[in-house]
């Protein structure tokens, strides 16, 4: 047994706060169905029941159903053909709403027939809406236009006896043999829907005659009798496999069904196989096999579209034979989304959304209270017609509207109702509106305040658009409460406006003005854009931008032309404003051209533009230049223009390159410099006891060695010479200009320049090779070094690529890596 809860501690009672419950009665409120006025029906109009296509027997009586649901009184009445059918003896309105037609007739002894399309039409204080069309037609029968043919067979093999006829409704075919209807048990006979008899295996006792025997509801029909013979028992030789009869194209609507008919003989007896084209599975579902080969695709679907693909196998071979027919499945129109009814304020914009699916894909319509409705004022249809905008709605425009999607296999309706809001005490219209061309591109627009509701308006919305353009382009500009006049700005020349205005209150806009027009004042036009090329020695081609509004203001071009050396020009050539090159030839080859253009229209001539253009030395260009080959002309700027690019790019390559070869040997020089300095250092000591002669032979500056040689031991230059042996080549003067020596505090000190003193140096392990290039420059060498004094040393620390005359002793040694 459970133990028992433990009681929990009483906590004082909540507070009333009876204000809450106004909230939560508004959204009760609000979740509440829709009103109903006691007997069932929805306040929304809208058919319970539609009519539906029929097909009628002459004589017999035919009903289309309709039943209506929506805020009473409802009025039903019927059309026929898109005419009001009034009632009488003949078609009767049962009390549902329903139509009978009593004794169903067709166009015979002056009487109307009573074939043709039916809608129910629903009506009451809301608004009106039309059912979809019922199609009504009489059942006929006509006479065969195939019948079946005799047939001769072997035993074993297949015979296949076909007839057609048309009517209404479809026919049902049935066979018969010798007055016998054929007994569909039996395995070796196939009856196909279409009409087709197959009979496989052939036997003595098949022979006979047969006959077609197709019925509906308007009548029966037998065809002409075809007779089967079977002769004796068949060839056992070998015989390829052959398609007899292959599937035929088909079209068909959602549920049928599909018969796809594939005959095939052959020694050994074929295998009979199905694919579809695309690679697609056929499917389980619905499909079935009749016969030896026949597919059989039941409640057909959009999916089942497709190429459907035969083939006969000879058993154990890949030796085939095939045969295609393409199926096509049709679907009504149906709806993926209805249009809901809305409440909107005035003035406001309106929009209702339908879209409907079907193969092939359905066409969209939008009725209002029953009546077409199509684009045009405050009403527009985008993305084909499933979307419908009511821009500025007002008392007018509520009603209902209906979504009719319709194509060739059906059609579907739905219905949405427009209700629009009116606050109480909102201003009426603003009146007396006008407006006045200033200028060709201002016009002044003014009006009065209401005559009613003035006390809370807050401003005033003006609505301007080209009279030309459709609504949306229409854009706005607003103007304070105290302002009854407002001047348009930034309009064009010569164009019809129209313009409306709305006064707005804190609860809403008021419904709009009357709309006016006015024109703004016409200009004359600016200068036209004019180029000239030269085509001869005595030929100018004038190019410009055609103008065909020039046309439509009775304007056009005016050319004037004349030698620069004189006074007068020749012209005006006039033109017309779709024009845009005009040639001037016959013209003196040693003269200096001026060439004006000018637009004009009713308003006047406009500004010219002016071009200056000398034919001197065109005759001589003319004979030394061939003709232009235009086109090779464009083929080669196109192959200089890619020569330009290439040659860039292999130019930016080469400055890469470059950069990162400096980068990397100047990193080289540095650590050979660094290597040889490590070598000319003592081993001991810290960096700050070494001999201040070797930190001037490794790089010091000019100042500073010779304050070094002052404090302490000077360079033993008989130790240089040992390292040098070539130093006997001193005091040879140097062809080349020097640039004036930098001062030193010792004379007698050598001058050393920083780096290539380190250039004869050889590295540990390497040796001296001699060169016979007199120009090497050392690795570590930089900047040229000021010339030294003529003293033992000069000749070996001064610049690397100094001339020496031809008696020297040997060639200057440079560092190199073996």
């Amino acid at each position: 047994m459970a133990a028992p809860r433990a009681a929990s501690p009483r906590r004082p009672p909540a507070p009333r706060r009876p204000w809450l419950l106004l909230p939560l009665l508004l959204l009760l409120l609000l979740r509440l169905p829709a009103p109903s006025d006691g007997l069932g029906h929805s306040v929304e109009l809208a058919f319970a029941v539609e009519p539906s296509d029929d097909v009628a027997v002459l004589g017999q009586p035919v009903v289309l159903g309709c039943r209506v649901e929506g805020t009473p009184p409802v009025r039903i009445t019927w059309r026929k053909n898109g005419v009001e059918l009034s009632e009488s003896t003949h078609s009767t309105m049962l009390a549902n709403g329903s139509l009978i037609i009593r004794h169903f007739r067709l166009d015979q002894g002056g009487s109307p027939s009573d074939e043709g399309d039916y809608e129910c039409v629903a009506q009451n204080r809301f608004g009106l809406v039309v059912s979809r069309k019922a199609r009504i037609q009489a059942a006929t029968m006509s006479d065969f236009h195939v019948h079946p043919q005799a047939v001769v067979g072997e035993e074993g093999g297949v015979a296949r006896f076909q007839c057609q006829i048309h009517g209404l409704p479809k026919p049902l075919i049935m066979w018969e043999k010798n007055r016998v209807p054929v007994d569909t048990d039996n395995e070796r006979y196939t009856l196909l829907p279409k009409g087709v008899l197959q009979i496989t295996g052939l036997r003595a006792e098949d022979s006979g005659v047969f006959h077609c025997v197709a019925s509906n509801i308007a009548s029966v029909r037998v065809s002409h009798g075809a007779r089967l013979t079977v002769s004796g028992s068949g060839s056992r030789a070998y015989k390829e496999p052959v398609i007899l009869v292959g599937p035929e194209n088909l079209t068909l609507t959602v549920h049928q069904t599909a018969v796809l008919e594939c005959v095939a003989t052959g020694n050994p007896r074929p295998i009979v196989s199905w694919s579809r084209l695309d690679g697609r599975p056929i499917g389980v579902e619905g499909i079935q096999v009749l016969g030896t080969g026949n597919l059989i695709i039941s409640d057909v679907t959009v999916q089942h579209s497709g190429v459907y693909v035969c083939a006969a196998n000879r058993p154990g071979t890949r030796v085939r034979r095939t045969a295609q027919g393409r199926l096509v499945v049709q679907a009504p129109a149906e709806f993926v989304q209805h249009p809901q009814s809305i409440s909107r304020p005035a003035g406001t914009t309106a929009m209702f959304t339908c879209q409907a699916q079907g193969e092939p894909p359905p066409h969209v319509t939008w009725l209002k209270n029953g009546q077409v409705l199509g684009p045009g004022g405050h009403v527009r249809l985008k993305n084909n017609n499933s979307t419908l905008t009511i821009s500025g709605i007002g008392p007018e425009d509520e009603a209902i509207y209906q979504c009719v999607a319709e194509n060739s296999a059906g059609s579907s309706q739905a219905s949405a109702r427009l209700t629009v809001l009116w606050a109480e005490g909102l201003p009426g219209p603003p009146i007396n509106v006008q407006a006045v061309s200033i200028s060709s591109t201002e016009v002044r627009v003014s009006w009065n305040e209401p005559l009613v509701n003035t006390k809370e308006i807050i401003g005033y919305v003006l609505h301007i658009r080209k009279a030309a353009d459709p609504p949306e382009l229409e854009y706005q500009e607003a103007v304070s409460k105290s302002t009854f006049e407002h001047l348009v700005s930034d309009l064009e020349p010569s164009t019809a406006y129209s313009f409306y205005i709305k006064a707005y209150t804190p609860r809403g806009a008021s419904s709009a003005s009357a709309p006016t027009l006015a024109s703004t004042l016409g200009e004359a036009p600016g200068p036209p854009p004019l180029s000239v090329r030269v085509l001869g020695s005595s030929t100018l081609q004038l190019l410009w931008e055609p103008w065909p509004r020039l046309a439509q203001h009775g304007g056009g071009f005016k050319l004037f032309y004349r030698p620069a050396s004189k006074a007068a020009f020749t012209g005006p050539i006039s033109l017309p404003g779709t024009v845009s090159s005009y040639n001037l030839s016959q013209l003196d080859p040693t003269a200096v051209y001026e060439v004006k253009l000018l637009a004009y229209n009713q308003h006047g001539d406009g500004n010219a533009t002016v071009r200056f253009v000398s034919l001197r030395g065109a005759s001589e260009r003319t004979a030394l230049s061939p003709p232009c080959d235009c086109r090779k002309e464009e083929a080669t700027n196109q192959m200089s223009t890619t020569g330009i690019v290439i040659g860039i790019h292999i130019g930016v390559t080469c400055i890469i390159f470059c950069v990162l070869f400096l980068l990397f040997g100047q990193r080289g020089r540095v650590l050979l410099c660094k290597d040889v300095e490590n070598q000319l250092s003592p081993p001991q000591g810290p960096r700050s006891q070494r001999d201040p002669g070797v930190l001037a032979l490794n790089g010091a500056r000019l100042g500073d060695r010779g304050q070094s040689g002052r404090d302490g031991k000077r360079v033993d230059m008989k130790e240089l010479e040992q390292l040098f042996p070539s130093a006997g080549a001193v005091g040879q003067p140097d062809p080349r200009p020097r640039p004036s020596p930098r001062p030193t505090q010792d004379p007698a000190a050598p001058a050393l320049s920083e780096e290539t003193q380190l250039s004869m140096l050889p590295r540990p392990g390497r040796g001296l090779r001699e060169e016979s290039a007199p120009e090497a420059r050392a690795p570590c060498a930089g900047p040229a070094a000021a010339p030294a004094p003529q003293d033992a040393g000069s000749g070996l620390l001064g610049e690397g690529p100094a001339s020496r005359p031809s008696s020297a002793p040997a060639a200057q040694p440079a560092l190199s890596r073996q």
